[in-house]
């Protein structure tokens, strides 16, 4: 076996991979393996992990081993038949080789954690909070045509129409490592249908994204350095979420962070949610000074504007959404906006990797 598998583009080690996962299988059929309950589960899911890559290489493998005896049988044979069949046996696979070497990307301490996904609208009053509503929908159909969960925590409807703010939580294997790539400014032009002139606009919205945390990950947090609110819900959830103070907000006043939840009707299971919420926001921020990956919070949550837009989606004159750090473009707006965002992503994660690498070879040189 080699021990850099070609289909995950040197990214899996398949020694070092093989080597952990025995590791891994001796120390979970110890006796004493479940006497600590959150540190077995962190190592079985590492193991897990490890199993379905190492299968994934070798049914990859075994599939082309047999796709090209096919191929050489048909010609042989001049059988045109099966040289379709094994021409289209041979792009399953390298389909599939694809997927397998974008999910080996997702390597980050975080990345198969679920997350939550935070939007705000920025200047530009109704056109802005319709282009943030506008989001939330396209990751809400992104999630969905994963198989993913989507669940809606917070919302503050728009003066008139649209979202000023909303989070919501997505459930599902990699959530985090995929949508990570998501956080930025995202930048809308398109000619308004609130503007009766029918001028073109530009919107602005940005979108934050931080990992949900397991309980295995200790985040301490001062409760006096923490200030409740309570306030009625103004979204959805039934007359009696909308008659009682059971919202929550939490304001962790040395960073600034601000963290809701609405989507309970009790307001103690609001406020349990914030306090996950607030959990993995100090968390995330933790991980960005580390990893270098983006700026502070606050200047995240300042000028969602044009200095910080990571991508523009242009409805008039023309159709183009355009990546402006990896340089992906599509001219299939209303696919991008029905949720069809892996060609972004997928092009993220590949960039993010390389400048990790890049950046381990500057320091060693």
């Amino acid at each position: 076996m080699n021990p850099w598998c070609p289909y995950f583009g040197g990214v899996f080690d398949w020694d070092r991979a093989q080597v952990r996962f025995d590791e891994l299988t001796a120390l979970s059929e110890r006796s004493d393996f479940w006497n600590d309950p959150e540190k077995a589960q962190k190592l079985m899911r590492e193991r897990n992990k490890l199993e379905a890559g190492m299968s994934s290489i070798l049914s990859l493998e075994r599939d082309l081993r047999d796709s090209v005896e096919l191929a050489e049988m048909a010609e042989a044979e001049s059988d045109e038949g099966l040289i379709d069949e094994a021409q289209a046996t041979l792009a399953k696979v390298r389909e599939r080789a694809s997927k397998a070497e974008l999910e080996a990307l997702l390597s980050g301490e975080a990345d198969g954690n679920d997350a939550y996904v935070e939007f705000n609208s920025g200047a530009g009053g109704t056109e802005s909070q319709d282009w943030t509503q506008m989001l939330l929908r396209m990751y809400s159909r992104w999630a969905g045509a994963r198989g993913f969960k989507v669940d809606l925590l917070e919302e503050q409807g728009g003066d008139t129409a649209g979202i000023k703010s909303a989070t919501i939580l997505v459930q599902g294997e990699n959530a985090y490592g995929w949508l990570k790539t998501e956080a930025g400014v995202h930048r809308l032009v398109r000619i308004s249908p609130y503007d009766s002139n029918a001028r073109r606009h530009t919107s602005f919205a940005s979108v934050w994204v931080y990992p949900k945390i397991d309980e295995s990950i200790e985040i301490e947090i001062n409760e006096k350095d923490v200030r409740t609110d309570t306030y009625r819900s103004s979204g959805a959830g039934g007359q009696h979420v909308n008659k009682t103070d059971s919202a929550v907000r939490l304001t962790h006043m040395p960073t600034g962070i601000v963290v809701a939840c609405q989507s309970e009707r009790s307001q103690h299971k609001n406020r349990a949610a914030a306090w996950d919420m607030l959990r993995a926001r100090l968390y995330e921020a933790e991980l960005q000074k580390r990893e270098a990956a983006a700026q502070a919070l606050e200047d995240t949550k300042t000028e969602i504007g044009w200095g910080r837009q990571i991508r523009s989606y242009v409805l008039q004159p023309y159709q183009m959404v355009k990546d402006l750090r990896t340089g992906v473009e599509t001219s299939d707006t209303q696919g991008v906006l029905d949720g069809d965002l892996d060609q972004f992503m997928a092009a993220s994660l590949a960039a993010r990797v390389s400048g990790a690498a890049e950046k381990q070879v500057a320091d060693i040189e």
